[in-house]
């Protein structure tokens, strides 16, 4: 039986390695709850390891949903995500159950709570040409187009994520349009985030980043570079989201042996440091409403809000 009063669900969100599952696990154990992804990196089923997503040992003990549903061939949206997660939400409270949101991705949980911008279907042969413009393109070149085009959303974008910087050009050039004319127009939220518990985890930044570089040691002797080696010899568009978790870059770069091993993991430490960073920066600025509560205090707490 639920054991939340009038919470339809929670949302755990914060920096990557900061005890989220764990969380979510131990409260979906007392108040009889689904564990959902809100992740875009553990949605790829290729990349268990290198993304931290939860052990079957895990899985086992309550029932997860939205992880690794996907395969790393495919770019995996925040629009499908919305989709998935708008359908399983359904599924849950239909059964009596307690939907647990968990993960780092600030869009995500956006999404969920004030839907998507209104933006129109891009048609395929815009896409084609555009992708076929890009193909041996850099990073920078790619943004550089976009700058030229639609300033104001390349300011946004990091010139080093050309798939983000696309689906801008994209925007563009069907609509004539900037991207960011068409933000004030949301639709399709899922949840009202206030009648959910909503928290980001605040774990002390030194402990952090300790945990970091632990957990990373942790994946290497579990078989990350194992994995990265099964996803590289598929040959896929380095492009696409799972060819560029962390980690991933490095340990193919070390795979074909452009760097060593022991580079790659410091690469794909510092990358993750700096993600964490960023996620901290996104949830203070872009979701006030979210409770910052300290990692050591969250059980506790989630449970002070639901009641």
């Amino acid at each position: 039986m639920k054991k939340t009063l009038g919470r339809r669900a929670i949302l755990i969100a914060g920096p990557t390695a900061s005890g989220k599952s764990a969380l979510a696990i131990r409260l979906a154990q007392t108040l009889d709850g689904v564990v959902v992804n809100a992740d875009s990196m553990q949605v790829y089923r290729d990349l268990r390891i290198i993304t931290a997503r939860p052990s079957l040992e895990e899985e086992r003990q309550v029932p997860h949903r939205l992880f690794g549903h996907v395969d790393a061939a495919e770019n995996y949206s925040v629009a499908r995500w919305l989709a998935d997660v708008g359908r399983e939400i359904t599924m849950i409270e239909a059964e009596g159950r307690l939907p647990i949101l968990v993960g780092g991705t600030g869009l995500y949980f956006r999404a969920l709570t004030e839907g998507l911008s209104d933006i129109p279907a891009v048609p395929e042969a815009v896409r084609a040409e555009l992708r076929a413009w890009a193909e041996g393109r850099t990073a920078e070149e790619i943004h550089a187009r976009l700058e030229a085009v639609d300033p104001s959303t390349a300011a946004r974008l990091r010139p080093s994520d050309p798939q983000r910087n696309l689906r801008a050009l994209e925007v563009f050039m069907a609509t004539g349009k900037p991207l960011s004319a068409f933000h004030d127009s949301r639709s399709g939220a899922v949840l009202d985030v206030a009648s959910c518990v909503a928290v980001f985890l605040e774990p002390d930044r030194d402990a952090l980043r300790q945990r970091i570089d632990t957990r990373f040691e942790t994946m290497m002797d579990s078989g990350a570079m194992e994995e990265v080696e099964a996803l590289m010899v598929r040959g896929l568009d380095p492009a696409l989201p799972a060819m560029r978790a962390h980690g991933v870059p490095g340990l193919i770069r070390a795979l074909r042996g452009e760097i060593s091993v022991a580079e790659a993991v410091a690469i794909g430490k510092a990358d993750t440091r700096r993600y964490a960073k960023r996620q901290h920066t996104w949830f203070r600025h872009q979701a006030p409403e979210f409770e910052w509560v300290r990692v050591e205090e969250a059980e506790g707490r989630v449970h002070e809000f639901s009641s």
